[in-house]
Order: structure tokens, then sequence, then C-alpha cells
């Protein structure tokens, strides 16, 4: 279906090296002519992944890092724009602030795929890179992916039958009041039970892009989203179902995702198995994953908690405000989320720099993806803003919510542009193995935002919420600024230790 998967695969095999091969012996430096490997070296092979890390151009490094992950997103945002554009079609802002309000949730499925995922991916390509030397590393492949996949698929059953067991409680602890009640209890509800399903494929999105299938990762959340909108349409449109059928829609659309992955995971991975055989409660594969995945779910937790503060506070407004909110959210995903796919691909191409003690390339690549990110940012805040009336105006009819939702829209962009330096701050220290740094940078935003937004609520009303979270991320900007500063020297004296060796694990780890 796909005619791409099958090039990626075979560039995957080309970049491990086929032992069998007879052509195109190596010598490494100050080895004897008997020593020689019976493979290209990876990072030799021009169009490999390991050869847009080592050697290959910046921009085309870039390209190939950041392309495929920034399009899934702008994608995904775009479609969480036309979301609200069919919800807001109904002209019921109880609609939109339901979903506003049931924001959190979301948070806590991806949070729940994140936590496997992530430190599952982690631990899959360290063991892709070190079965290279040792093949009989690959063996725990299947027992890490195993452990993932089915660790996220049980916590979300566990989590979201919990939920809707308590789904009155949760629905007050959201912010829902008598009138949007019913509305965020039907898209929570439908939410709640598609949980397994939710994190299981946000989990397996990780693992397939530690196979190094950036593109497939990309056709399949595109897919996705163009069949969350088509359902969208005959949900809500053709059979009324208002916010229930945008839930039931999201849900369907991420069922597919997950078909999909395990699909190409079958026909395309070498060592991945999902058998519930392999499934194990080692140690050596618990301890690697969850020590990677809980500092992503630390962060995770601390943005809920954010959504969860500031629904709260804007629903003591009145249901506009929750609206607006919603709307002006969704447009300045579009650009933001464009930003963090350069923040977020950059990072493998910082780490294998630093660990290969190659600064000119660090910096290199450091600077281009700032005069990137900086150039987004500032670009579409600046289109945005000129037309952000019409913008606005064409999700909200309602003039007294249309103004409302334009000053959110404002907050909102100017805090992208600090986020977006804040989050390359962010990846910089990630590769470089400040940890210490990385997490500060993580937990800031939710360690200040809610002494602030409640600030601002108490000294200046609606107007200090809607502005909270832009002094909380220039504050954090400031912060990272700061840590940067004071870790440059500590950050050359790493790369002065670098080497090859050192590249391959710090990519592993990163």
């Amino acid at each position: 279906m796909h005619p791409e998967h099958r090039t990626d695969h075979e560039t995957d095999a080309s970049i491990a090296g086929n032992a069998g091969s007879p052509t195109a012996a190596t010598v490494e430096p100050g080895a004897s002519p008997d020593d020689t490997s019976t493979a290209p070296s990876a990072a030799d092979t021009v169009g490999g992944n390991r050869w847009y890390l080592s050697t290959a151009p910046i921009v085309r490094a870039l390209l190939h890092l950041c392309v495929p992950m920034a399009a899934a997103l702008v994608v995904s945002a775009v479609y969480n724009l036309i979301n609200a554009g069919v919800v807001g079609s109904l002209h019921d802002t109880t609609l939109l602030a339901a979903i506003t309000l049931g924001a959190p949730i979301l948070g806590l499925i991806l949070a729940i795929g994140d936590l496997f995922g992530v430190g599952g991916g982690a631990l899959i390509s360290r063991l892709l890179g070190a079965s290279e030397r040792d093949p009989a590393q690959a063996g725990d492949i299947k027992r890490a992916a195993t452990f993932a996949v089915w660790g996220a698929f049980f916590t979300g059953a566990v989590l979201g039958g919990i939920g809707l067991l308590f789904l009155g409680p949760l629905v007050s602890l959201l912010g829902a009041d008598a009138v949007t009640a019913p509305a965020t209890s039907a898209f929570i509800g439908v939410m709640l039970a598609f949980v397994p399903v939710m994190a299981t494929a946000f989990c397996l999105e990780q693992l397939v892009r530690a196979e190094g299938a950036a593109r497939q990762v990309m056709v399949a959340l595109i897919a996705s989203a163009v069949a969350n909108l088509v359902l969208d349409l005959v949900f809500i449109l053709g059979f009324g179902w208002g916010v229930a059928g945008a839930a039931l829609a999201m849900g369907l659309a991420n069922l597919g995702v997950l078909v999909y992955f395990v699909a190409w995971l079958q026909r395309n991975s070498e060592y991945v198995s999902l058998a519930p055989r392999w499934f194990t409660l080692s140690s050596t594969i618990l301890k690697p994953i969850l020590s990677v995945g809980v500092s992503t779910l630390l962060q995770s937790g601390f943005l809920i908690v954010t959504a969860l503060v500031l629904n709260t506070l804007a629903a003591g407004y009145g249901d506009a405000p929750l609206a607006a909110m919603g709307v002006a959210v969704r447009i300045a995903q579009v650009p933001e989320f464009l930003v963090m796919g350069v923040t977020f691909g950059v990072l493998p191409l910082l780490a294998y720099s630093f660990g290969k003690g190659d600064g000119a390339r660090l910096r290199s690549a450091l600077r281009a993806s700032a005069l990137t990110v900086g150039g987004i940012s500032v670009l579409f805040a600046g289109v945005v803003f000129v037309l952000r009336e019409p913008i606005v105006s064409a999700f909200i009819a309602d003039p007294a919510v249309l103004g409302l939702g334009v000053t959110i829209l404002v907050a909102q962009l100017t805090a992208m542009i600090a986020n977006g330096v804040t989050g390359l701050i962010t990846s910089l220290f990630q590769a470089t193995g400040r940890a210490l740094a990385a997490t500060v940078m993580a937990v800031t935003q939710g360690v200040l935002f809610v002494p602030i937004v409640l600030l601002g609520n108490l000294w200046f009303g609606l107007g200090g919420i809607v502005w909270s979270l832009t002094v909380t991320e220039v504050i954090v900007f400031l912060v990272g600024v700061l840590l940067w500063l004071g870790s440059r020297a500590a950050i050359d004296r790493g790369l002065a230790a670098g080497s090859p060796e050192r590249a391959d694990a710090q990519l592993a780890d990163a």
C-alpha cells in the first residue's frame, strides 16, 4: 500500500551492514590490513540514517530529521483546528468548552503512551546499535517491545476503567459546571473507553521511530488526521452526535494507527515482536524503560496540572472564555508544532555530534536550528497577528467571544516564540547529557505556572489568566539561557572527550 516502506527497510539494513557481503571492505585507522570489516561504515553510506548524523550537510540533515516529524505534528494541529471549526459550526459554545475541558484527559493518554513508548524506543535503539557488535544483544528487543506495548495497553485499560467508574467526579474536577457537564461527560466518556487503544498507538509510534522509520510515522499520523476529519464530518454533522462524535472519531482513527503500526512492524522489523510470550518483568528491561519514561511522564503530569488549573479558573468566568481559549490554542498549535518538529528532530544530530566530539558540527546544527525556530516563530506569529480577527472569526461567531479569542491568541503566539527557543535549549541539554539542567527545564514551567496564574487571577482577573502562560514561558526561557551559559564550559569539556564510539552511545541515550 505504501511503496516507501520497502525503501526504508532496505536503507536500515544497509546501515546495519551485511556481514555476508564480500565487497567494500574497510580498514580502520591504525588497524592491520587483516582487520577489515565486511561492510562499509554506516557513516559513509550516503543517504543512510547514520550518514545524516555524521557527515551530511547540515541543511540536508535537518530536513531528513525534522521534516517528517514537523509534517506529522502540523497535520495534527491543522486537524485540531478543523475539528474546532466543525464543532464551532454548531454555534454552541458549550461544546467548544467541553472539548477544552477534556484536553487534560488527552494529555493523560499521551503521558501513558510516552511513559512506555519513549523509554521502550530508547532501549530498542540502544539494543539495535549494540547488536551490530554483539548480535546476541538483539534478543532483548522483542522483550523490550512487548513490555512497552502491553504495558501501555493494560495501564491504559486500568486508568480508563477507573475514569469511567468515577466519571461524574472526574468531570467536576476538570472544571465543568452544570451547563457544560453533560457535553463534557459525553466527550470524556467516549475518550476514556478508547484509552487502551490510544495509549498503545502513541507507544507504537515511538517504537517504529526507534527503527528509523520516520516517514512511516509521518504517513500514519497524516492518514490518521485525514480519517479523523472524515469521521468528524460523518459523526458530528451527519449523525448529530456532537462532542461524543468527535471523541469517537479520534478513537477510531487511533485504532487505525495501531493496526497500521502493528502490521508494519510484523512485515518490516527483523527483531521487534509484540507476541505476549515475550512479555517479561525482568529488571534489565523494566529499569531502562521506566527510568527514561518516568521523566517524560513527570513533564506530562505538569502539563496536565497546568491545563486543569487554567480550565478551572477560566470556567469561573463562564463558557465564553473556555470556548475562546480552545480555539486560540488550536490556531497557535500550527506554528508551535512546526517548531516542535525542529526542536525534537535535531536532538539526535546534537547528541551524535557531542558524542563524537565534533564541536563545529554541533554548533553549526544548533545555529541552523535556532535560525529555523526563530524564523518560523516570528513569521507565523506576524502573519497570524495581522490576520487575527478574520482567523478567529472563522471559528467563533459571537462578537463578545471573538474579542476575547483574539486577545488569547496574541498571548499564545507571544508564548510560542519563547517556548520555541526553550525547547531547543532543552534538546541541547538532553543531547549533551546535562540531565539536571534538562530536568529543571522540564519541570520549571509546571512549578512556576500555578502560582503565576493564581496571582494573575487574583490581581488582574481574566486578563491575568490569559497572560499567565506567556509570563511563565518567558521566565522559563530566561532560566534556560542562564543554565545554558552556566553549562558551556562543561559542554566544551565533553566535546574534548568525544569519540565515534561515544557518539553511538550518546545517540542511543538520546
